[in-house]
This record gives C-alpha cells, sequence and structure tokens, in this order.
C-alpha cells in the first residue's frame, strides 16, 4: 500500500498539504513569538492610525504592508495572520478529537453488531437509524446551547473550554454512524470467512477474534472513511461558529473569521481572502488525500 501511495502523486502533495496545516497549527505559539504579533491584541487601539472612523484599515488591501503580513481585522485591528493560524490550530484540534471519538465509537458498535448479530446487531442497527434521521444542521444548532448549560449557569458567560467541549460532544453524538454502518456491513461479510471459522473453533473468544482477526481487516475502510471525516468537521465547527452558537469573540476561530468577512466584505474584500483560500485549500487536500488512500489500499478501483 505504502509503495502505490508513493507512487501518487497527487496524494503525496496532498499529504504534504495536510501535514503542513496541521504544523502550522501546533506552531502556532511558535510563529507567533517570532512573528511578534497574537491573536488578542486590539492592534488598532494602540494605534489609532491603523483603523479609520468607520473601523476598516486605513492602508489598502486590508492594511498589508510589512508589519502585518495579512493586513488587520476591521472594526478590531488584530493580526489576521496570527489570527489565522490559531484559528486553524483551534479546528484542527476540535475536528481531530471529534474523529478519534467517532472513531472508536463506530469500531466498538459497528463491529460488535456485524459479529454478535442478534439483538446486538437488532438494537444497534436500530439506534444508527434513529440517529441518522436527525437533521445534523438543525441538531447542532439546537442542541449545542443545551449542553453548554450542563456545564455552567446559562446566566453566565460560557468559558472557552466549556464551548470546545460541547462543540466535541454534539459533533461526536451524530458523526459516528456512517462509519459504524460501513464497519458493521465488512463484520458481516468477514465472519462467515473460513479464517473466522477456524479461530472459533479453535476456541479463541469473541473479543480475541474481533481484535486479532476483524479489526485488521477493516483498517482499510476505516482509515480511508476518517480522511474523509476530519475535514467534514472541521467545516461544520467553522459553521457553527458562523452561525453563532459555536466558538466566539475572541477566540480565534475559523468560522468567526467567516462570520465577520460576510459582514465586511463590501468594504474590505481582502479580508475573506486568506481563511477561505486556507479552507478551500485544507479541504480539497484532505479529500484527493483520502481518495489517494482508498486507491493505495484497493489498486482495482479507478479514480
Amino acid at each position: 500500500m505504502w509503495r502505490r501511495f508513493r507512487r501518487d502523486r497527487v496524494g503525496v502533495i496532498s499529504a504534504c498539504v495536510v501535514v503542513t496545516f496541521f504544523a502550522l497549527g501546533l506552531l502556532a505559539p511558535v510563529i507567533s513569538a517570532l512573528y511578534g504579533k497574537d491573536p488578542y491584541t486590539r492592534y488598532g487601539q494602540l494605534d489609532p492610525g491603523l483603523l479609520n472612523q468607520y473601523g476598516y484599515p486605513v492602508k489598502p488591501n486590508g492594511g498589508m504592508d510589512g508589519e502585518f503580513w495579512f493586513g488587520i481585522e476591521p472594526f478590531t485591528g488584530r493580526d489576521v495572520l496570527t489570527t489565522l493560524l490559531y484559528g486553524i490550530r483551534t479546528s484542527l484540534l476540535i475536528a481531530l478529537a471529534v474523529t478519534v471519538l467517532a472513531v472508536v465509537t463506530a469500531i466498538l458498535l459497528g463491529i460488535a453488531a456485524g459479529y454478535l448479530g442478534g439483538r446486538w446487531d437488532f438494537f444497534i442497527s436500530r439506534g444508527i437509524d434513529l440517529l441518522m434521521a436527525f437533521p445534523q444542521q438543525l441538531f447542532f444548532v439546537a442542541f449545542l446551547p443545551i449542553i453548554a448549560t450542563l456545564f455552567v449557569d446559562p446566566r453566565e458567560e460560557t468559558p472557552t473550554y466549556v464551548k470546545v467541549v460541547s462543540i466535541i460532544l454534539v459533533l461526536w453524538a451524530l458523526g459516528w454512524m456512517t462509519l459504524g454502518r460501513i464497519l458493521r456491513g465488512a463484520t458481516l461479510a468477514l465472519r462467515e470467512r473460513e479464517f473466522i471459522e477456524a479461530a472459533r473453533v479453535s476456541g479463541a473468544s469473541p473479543w480475541r477474534i474481533i481484535r486479532r482477526e476483524l479489526l485488521p481487516n477493516v483498517v482499510s475502510p476505516m482509515l480511508v472513511q476518517s480522511t474523509y471525516m476530519l475535514p467534514n468537521f472541521v467545516t461544520t465547527a467553522a459553521a457553527l461558529s458562523f452561525l453563532g452558537v459555536g466558538l466566539t469573540e475572541p477566540t480565534p476561530d475559523w468560522g468567526r473569521m467567516f462570520s465577520l468577512a460576510a459582514e465586511v466584505y463590501r468594504s474590505d474584500i481582502t479580508y475573506m481572502f486568506f481563511p477561505g483560500v486556507a479552507m478551500v485549500i485544507f479541504v480539497v487536500a484532505f479529500n484527493l488525500l483520502g481518495d489517494s488512500v482508498r486507491d493505495a489500499f484497493d489498486p482495482k478501483t479507478v479514480r
């Protein structure tokens, strides 16, 4: 699989782009320190000459110059480069946490339903059908504030960590079913194979059969589906912040940048450029990486 993947130039380039995004997110504090700016300081208040009377950058192209490479944020005067880096960091950490939880849940329930069958399969499958019947976007918007109130008094300001935990829980609750159904179907096809029967006759326990025989044989669909899930969670978390129910001011976030860009694009179109281009590049690269991983695992497929 690795040899086939290395011969796929699109896959290798996409993997390099994805690794670059993760590196930028992890190294955001280091880059911020070297750059000399941070995403929280309102430089427009420190230097009133940066913003005009309406709150927009005085200099052209969103205030881009040698001091602010990507310009400054309208109304607040924050540095766009560090805000974008920390926004990437926040979005990727949330999406990665949700993806790990969703994959683990799908493995436990999907493989258990496919191998054990009977009542286990019936209840787990009906539970998956029930959860997949929910309109996800409406569910996210409606239940995210409710989940947050379980941790803090609704009359108080919700801390950032509570918002992050709430987003992870809501996305996880409705994010594992597709992979769980895929793993259930793969397990149903594998449990009647000869090597499973041989392990069962030899006296192996169900847990050992699942762990040593079934799980290694479903790595391919699990890995491919995971590469599609993570960018989907990134865009969903950004959409929640864009709608005002996710992360809010002053936490740097991709969705919050899009929300502000939608307000100021008539007067400062430059502010939308950098987060928009970054989001498109990341999602396209991750989807192409998923296609390349699928082709590497199954050389008979044709893209």
